[in-house]
């Protein structure tokens, strides 16, 4: 019997120095409040640590909000907004020994007293999980101005008045409108003497610009023609057809002949009323025909005719443009020229 009793005071040590070593190993949680008192709209944080050690792993969860009555106090439900939730960072570590914090921004929107309860943690360590409660109930009182409604007399709103309109309340925006105003009449001013010195009006801005003469158009259109050289690579048809194009269009512009609609015989009848020399006719009825062999019967014309064709149609645009007439200002005889007429 003595025996036993040896064996279960041993085994009883054993077991309270196992839990008093677990205890003492286990993490700690503390939390506090930066302001018990604050006024509707502060912010408050809520600071949450734990102490453990390297190789424990706590969960911080969100924090919940829940209302804790006591004796007699009016406790009213929360009306709090989470304005940030700050990740867990380490604050301190001495050997295996680690300190975390979290911290919970928040503000309270609403006069009374707000129970914000005890911070939990959940604590997992190999085949243990438990939850990790601090000891603080923390708890905030939120405040509000006090307004004597003794003192206070409550009015019927005052209705719009309309005020009359007074000079000074647009006098500055006259001035400027008119300083606008003198510099640009100034401005059109001098635009319209420079324009005058030129032989010009001031109305000639506002004209669009008018269309390059007929003639200088269908000379840009033959010399390109010819650059892209299409005879030699054997396109007579782009060639001629290109010849035929410019003609046309050169005699819509300068005879005021609808020739991109007529035929080749129409368009030789209507030469007959335009006043240009009968080569001249010839000249450009003999292009309009070759371009209709290698149109339609497909003909292909030699080197030379191509060119004499070429040369055809330049000449015809550059012998039937229309003359610049220069008229020379006569000149006023002078005293002695006077003198000598008589």
């Amino acid at each position: 019997m003595k025996a036993a009793r040896y064996i279960l005071i041993y085994l009883s040590a054993m077991l309270a120095l196992q839990m008093a070593v677990a205890q003492s190993s286990a993490p700690t949680i503390t939390s506090t409040i930066s302001a018990d008192t604050v006024m509707i709209g502060d912010r408050v944080t809520l600071t949450v640590e734990v102490e453990k050690d390297v190789m424990q792993n706590v969960v911080f969860p969100s924090f919940d909000f829940k209302q804790n009555e006591n004796e007699g106090e009016e406790v009213k439900e929360p009306s709090i907004e989470m304005i940030h939730d700050y990740a867990p960072d380490t604050i301190s570590q001495q050997g295996r020994r680690v300190r975390l914090r979290k911290r919970y921004e928040m503000a309270l929107y609403d006069e009374g007293i707000y129970h914000l309860g005890k911070a939990q943690v959940l604590y997992v360590d190999k085949n243990l999980i438990d939850t990790l409660v601090a000891e603080r109930d923390n708890k905030v009182v939120v405040e509000t101005f006090q307004i004597d409604s003794t003192m206070t007399t409550v009015r019927d709103l005052k209705p719009q008045k309309t005020l009359k309109l007074r000079f000074a309340e647009f006098s500055g925006y006259l001035a400027i409108a008119l300083v606008v105003a003198a510099l640009l009449a100034l401005a059109i001013y001098l635009l319209a003497r420079y324009l005058h010195k030129r032989g010009r009006r001031l109305s000639d801005i506002f004209k669009p610009t008018p269309p390059p003469p007929a003639h200088i158009v269908a000379i840009e259109a033959l010399e390109k023609l010819r650059d892209e050289k299409l005879w030699q690579n054997n396109k007579h048809k782009l060639y001629y057809s290109g010849l035929s194009d410019i003609l046309r269009t050169y005699l819509a512009g300068r005879f005021e002949v609808g020739a991109m609609e007529m035929t080749t015989d129409e368009i030789v009848e209507a030469l007959r009323g335009i006043e240009i020399e009968q080569k001249q006719k010839m000249d450009i009825v003999a292009v309009l025909r070759d371009a209709d062999l290698v149109k339609f019967a497909k003909a292909m014309p030699e080197a030379e005719e191509n060119e004499a064709a070429y040369n055809r149609a330049y000449y015809f645009v550059e012998e039937t443009k229309p003359v610049e007439v220069v008229e020379d200002d006569e000149e006023e005889p002078t005293k002695n020229e006077k003198e000598v007429q008589r």
